[in-house]
């Protein structure tokens, strides 16, 4: 009897042991997705994404300004933040903030922290894509994660680079497809940090000459205004007419050359299955 009352009591002390780690592994398994969904319901609560507006840019250009020359360290490492949070919640805008880094650094030095910036959160969200909320995005993804997964299988490392180079897909998706295929974190990473490099300067390009665009129609705002007054003038800045046809072939372009390792392989492929034949 006594020996019985001691396996009794050591099963609910075992019991009670396991209890703390299962919670604990349920913690772990959904943390990412609630801070990924408390992050989003911030940004939009607090009405921080209207800001996320060439526009919003023009109106606040002289503070930003001031702040850069004031902060430099301060505002260089707030930028960084800012991005790294967008693209490791999923926030669209990222186009524009790449615009923001060169339009306030200028295209080099706003580009170099762009890149490490984007990499940053795109290694962030691809970590917590191996838990529970990579079945989640997964699921969010639909029928094109299926024909992501079957490129990340022939070849990962190229077919990454390619899905870096040329944004046929959403930048999120690209974000946590691999992850959910099974792609390592260094190739992940290696082919993020060198496919974004040439779009990110690309934009941060058009941002270092935004200010001239901000010059000019600020003034034909004003001529607007003296000659048909305030009511019927419209000061905005659209982030489209930024993007030329020129800047689209040259993302095609690169696009066109990070497949030819791929097309390579798979002609090398089946020349050998035809000499086996043979």
């Amino acid at each position: 009897m006594k020996k019985e009352q001691e396996k009794m009591s050591g099963n609910v002390a075992e019991a009670g042991a396991a209890r703390p780690s299962g919670v604990a592994a349920n913690l772990k398994r959904w943390a990412p997705l609630v801070i990924l969904l408390s992050g989003i319901a911030a940004v939009y609560t607090s009405g921080l994404h209207k800001y996320l507006s060439l526009t919003a840019i023009a109106d606040n250009r002289d503070a930003l300004m001031t702040f850069v020359v004031e902060n430099a360290v301060l505002a260089a490492a707030s930028y960084m933040a800012i991005y790294i949070a967008a693209v490791a919640f999923s926030l669209p805008g990222a186009a524009l903030l790449t615009i923001l880094g060169g339009f306030l650094f200028g295209w080099f030095v706003g580009g170099i922290f762009t890149v490490l910036a984007a990499t940053a959160g795109a290694v962030a969200i691809f970590l917590a894509a191996k838990t529970s909320l990579g079945d989640t995005l997964a699921s969010r993804a639909g029928p094109w994660m299926e024909k992501l997964s079957g490129g990340f299988r022939e070849d990962a490392f190229n077919y990454m680079l390619f899905l870096r180079l040329v944004p046929v897909f959403p930048f999120w998706l690209v974000n946590i497809a691999p992850a959910v295929a099974g792609v390592g974190l260094g190739t992940y990473t290696l082919t993020t940090l060198i496919g974004i490099i040439p779009g990110t300067f690309a934009f941060s390009t058009l941002g270092s000459g935004l200010d001239s665009i901000i010059t000019q129609q600020k003034a034909a705002y004003q001529t607007c205004v003296a000659e048909h007054g305030a009511a019927n003038c419209e000061f905005a800045l659209d982030a489209g007419a930024l993007v030329t046809p020129q800047l689209l072939a040259a993302f095609a372009a690169l696009g066109v050359v990070a497949l030819i390792p791929v097309v390579v392989k798979k002609l090398r492929a089946r020349k050998n299955a035809t000499s086996g034949e043979a």
